[in-house]
Order: structure tokens, then sequence, then C-alpha cells
């Protein structure tokens, strides 16, 4: 069967299972565009690029498969940058297709030409500049391949225009033999003397920590996880990539280690003689000062990825190996811990003096966003999803919104990606449209990707945007606030420019706006009841408050600052 390349590329696309991609058309990718109308296949138009890989990012978050973007050359390509980035530091599968100038144009400088496989090359797995037309089935079999086996990540696919419009005769590989990837190997063979080692050391540990990363959501070992916690009585600790992998609602979890974790993870962490890395990669947020990072523990570091191995802090036992199986392997091998009642005394005593806290107020007129947050869970169904841009609200929303189900918080980590929350929200929404999904959002972020709430009307997957406006750039504010003696600089943004409601309005959503308690009860409410329609709500919320606890930049966990409402007492 003869076919173009534009043809063989999206039949390859239906022949990986893909159901829906998101993308913008431009003149280097228009050939693509048309066998797309004959297409099972749904796309999703953008209104920009960068909500195309943020939407893309959203549906694998939200699902575990890959997210599919699809744009044009030039500027279509590099707006789609930093999702590739942001999908890169966070480990999510997606598979981008980027249009080219026609073959004969590449290094000429021709129209909207750009090297987007040298720019992206150091943000994917593995890119590919297809350079025939026989050759479109096998790369779009690697990069999924590729996307999704191993540590997961993002793949791209360049794909010049001559190559489209030319002619190929069909066939797709039937094996990973044909897809000719020398030196990828993701497979492994689990050492069982590692195992061993690992199993002997917690044997002896008296103070142990699970330190639970994202691999552990991206190799699907939430139950693994649960049956070893509550087999070795274990505490465990949930990195912000990592929240749901082990239920909030569980005794045994001590909340979100870090710069803005909880008091009790955080400082367990520290005290602990034993800690147990699953997926989690030492970053500097939960590490502060490498040198005073459980300084008296011994680590187990579990990852897929060897290269994380000792990069940061060395690991007294490295066990190569995606945490289900490494979990297993554990159990299988019986592994057991000491009798932990006097490390959970401790545990206990640091849960009940330093909990999570926000200033109470008697004054009706004053929203908390904290307590907006809380609002908004309580009346949330079971299995919500909720996203996130990144700043103070991200942080809040992870502290005080209960994660008890795995992929249920959708968020950028390692990127920090303001304006990540609103197209991420709609693409979950894309991929689980039976689920609400609300997107709790700064001001700041929301003007960043807000324009997508378009895509969402249009194409009908309302979300719920809870906008905490504060009128500023909140994180940096805190930050100029406690370090720059509140020498403010370019972060005031006006609670009232834009309009929020107007502008929810003009894009097909409804606008609310709340300003005391009783009005945030009753905007949540009418959100919970609009199913048909975005809804976005304005809460006004006071720019004094921030985000505690807190370890400050560089400094040692140790230093960890609770609320001033609090007094830590060492």
């Amino acid at each position: 069967m003869e076919l173009t390349g534009a043809q063989a590329l999206i039949k390859s696309l239906e022949h990986e299972g893909v159901e829906t991609i998101f993308g913008l058309p431009g003149g280097a990718i228009l050939p693509v565009y048309d066998p797309i109308r004959d297409s099972s296949i749904r796309h999703v138009l953008v209104r920009h690029e960068q909500g195309a890989g943020h939407m893309a990012e959203g549906y694998a978050l939200a699902t575990g498969k890959p997210g599919v973007a699809i744009v044009t050359s030039g500027p279509g390509a590099t707006n789609i940058v930093t999702p590739i980035a942001n999908a890169y530091m966070d480990s999510t599968p997606l598979v981008v297709i980027t249009g080219q100038v026609a073959s004969a144009s590449i290094g000429t400088d021709a129209f909207q030409e750009c090297d987007i496989t040298g720019i992206t090359m150091g943000i994917t797995k593995h890119n590919f500049l297809i350079t025939s037309a026989e050759e479109i089935p096998r790369v779009v079999a690697a990069a999924f391949h590729i996307a999704t086996t191993g540590r997961p990540g993002p793949v791209l696919i360049d794909f010049p225009k001559d190559i489209a419009q030319s002619k190929m005769e069909w066939w797709y590989p039937e094996s990973i033999d044909e897809l000719d990837l020398p030196g990828y190997k993701p497979e492994i063979v689990l050492d069982l003397s590692s195992i061993e080692a690992a199993v002997a050391l917690i044997s002896e540990a008296e103070r142990p920590v699970l330190y639970v990363g994202g691999g552990t959501l991206k190799s699907d070992a939430t139950a693994q996880l649960v049956a070893f916690a509550e087999r070795t009585k274990m505490p465990v600790v949930t990195t912000l990539m990592a929240r749901g992998a082990f239920p909030d609602s569980h005794p045994q979890h001590l909340g979100m280690p870090g710069m803005h974790g909880t008091y009790t993870a955080v400082t367990a962490i520290q005290k602990s003689d034993l800690l147990i890395s699953l997926g989690a990669r030492f970053d500097d947020r939960v590490t502060g000062k490498i040198s005073a990072f459980a300084a008296g523990a011994k680590i187990i570091h579990v990852d897929i990825d060897p290269a994380e191995f000792n990069k940061v802090k060395p690991a007294t036992v490295s066990v190569r190996s995606d945490i289900a199986t490494a979990l297993e392997a554990f159990d299988a091998a019986k592994a057991i811990s000491k009798n932990l009642d006097p490390w959970w005394e401790m545990l206990n005593g640091w849960r009940e003096q330093y909990p999570l806290v926000y200033a109470p107020t008697d004054d009706p007129a004053l929203l908390r966003p904290q307590e907006i947050i809380e609002a908004i869970a309580a009346s949330a169904k079971p299995g919500t999803i909720v996203s996130s841009g990144v700043g103070q609200h991200q942080m809040w929303t992870s502290q005080f919104w209960k994660f008890d189900e795995p992929r249920t918080w959708i968020n950028s980590g390692g990127a920090g990606t303001m304006g990540f929350g609103v197209p991420a929200a709609i693409g979950a929404k894309a991929a689980r449209p039976d689920v609400d999904v609300w997107c709790i959002d700064g001001d700041g972020c929301f003007q960043m990707t807000a324009q997508e709430l378009v895509t969402a009307t249009s194409e009908g997957f309302p979300i719920k945007v809870a906008i905490l406006n504060n009128a500023y750039l909140g994180m940096v504010r805190q930050w100029q606030e406690m370090f720059y003696e509140e020498r403010f600089s370019e972060v005031f943004l006006d609670a009232d420019l834009p309009d929020y409601v107007k502008w929810a309005e003009s894009m097909g959503a409804v606008g609310l706006r709340a300003r005391t308690i009783e009005e945030m009860h009753d905007a949540i409410r009418q959100a919970n009841e609009i199913h048909d329609r975005s809804v976005v709500i304005d809460f006004r919320t006071p720019a004094s408050e921030m985000v505690f606890p807190m370890v400050a930049a560089g400094a040692s966990n140790d230093d960890i600052m609770v609320h001033p409402l609090q007094e830590v007492k060492n």
C-alpha cells in the first residue's frame, strides 16, 4: 500500500494507539494536517504551541500514557521547547512532532527554519530528523519505545515538508529488533546482591524513612509501596512529584519533604539512620545544603536510571530497578525492620507539635489561600484531579489538599514552569473526561497561558480554575520580603488588571469573584454544579501571606523555619 509520508506518520500514530494529539498547524507541517481529517485520532487545536506541550504533559501525567503534540517549524517548534524541557526534568513521556523546512532548504536560513534537533539535544531522551519517507514507521515506533521505557521522557521527531509529501510503501516494525537503537537497552536484570545488601541495612535500622519520589508513580508502584510500608511499619515521605503515590490519609505518611515540606517530614529525614530513596533524585529543593542532608543516615538508592546514583548524594547501596520490582524483591527477601516504636514516638511528637498551620482570622472579609484550598478539597469528589502553576499556590496546594490516589496531582516540579496549570488541566480533562479537574493557579501564572481556556471551551473540556489573586508574583515577593529587606522589585501585578471575571466570560467560561468567606463557599458551590463550561473564580487573598515551613535556599534542613505562630524547640 503506497502512502505519502504524511499519511504514514498519522497511520503510525494510530498504530501506537494514539487517541488524542494537541497541536497548531503551520506551513511546514501543513501536509500532515490533511490526513488528520480522515483519522480516528482527535486533534485538539490549541491557541499557543506552549499550550500544546503542557496539555500533552497533563494527558501523560493523568494516564501514564505518552502525550503527543504536533507543531510547525521555526517559532512553532521553539514555542514548545519549554514543555519539552519541563517533561525532561519531570520524566514525563512525550512524543513531539515538529514540522521542518524541505530537506534541500535545511541550513539555508529558509523561512521559519530552525535547528530544533540541535536546540532540544540536551532536553530530550532522543530526537530524530527524518531523512526519508521509508523510515517514518521505524522512527515513530522507536520514539514511543524510547519515551515510555526505562526512565520516561520526551522524544522529538523533526519532519521535513518534502518528506511529508513524498511516497513510501507502508510497513510497520513487528519487533523491537527492527527499531535500530544501538546502545539503548532499558531492560534491567535485577542484581540480587544489591537487594541482599539493602535488606541487611533495613534489618539494622532503628530510624528508617521511605523517601518516595516521582519514579514510584512512573512504575505504578503504589500498591507495592503501601504493602511494603505497612509490613515494615516505616514512615513515608512523598516528594512534590510523588504526591498521591502513598495516601496522605495513611497514618504512616509524614507529608512532603523539602523547602516547603512539613516539619516532621523534613526532620525525620535529618534524624534518620537509613534513608530508602525510591525513584527520587535528591533534588536541591529537598536536600537543602547537601553536606548536612541526612548526615547520619546510610542510603539505599533505588532508581531505574543509573546516572542518578551518587550524582548528588553518595549511596551505601544502589539498586538499579523500577520501583515496583524492587519493592517486590525486598518483600521476597523478607526485609524486616526493627521495633520502630521509639522512632514513631519521636515522629508523632513532632507531628503533634508542628502541624501545618496558618494564621486564624475573625475577619469574614479576609480569605486565606490555605482555607480556600481546604474548602475546595472538602467539596471535591473522590478522584478529582488537581493541577497547579508554580509558586506559593503550588506549595499550598501540595500542603493542604489531601492526595489519596495516584495521578491526581499534576504540577511542574524540576523546571518550575509558570503557566503550566491551565493547559495541563485541559490535557488531564481530555484524558479523563469523566473526572472533575481543578486548577489551583496564581494570578501571575494564569496570565501566562489563560488563553487556552478558549481551547477548553471550543473543544468541550470544562475545567475549574481557582485563582489565588494576591496581586503579586507571590513567591518572588516572599523571597524579597525575607531576604532582600522588603525591597519589592517588579513583583506587583494589580488585582483588578485584568478583570478576571470578564476575561473568563470572554473565553466562554463562567467568571466568579469571591472576597469574603461567604462568597468563597458560594463560588465553590456554583463551580461544582457547572459541568458544561469551564469556571474561573477570582479569589482575593492577602499579599502578605507566606508559605511555611520553609528552608532557605542553600541552608541546612536543620534550620527549617516553621510558621511564626510556632516555636521550634530542638
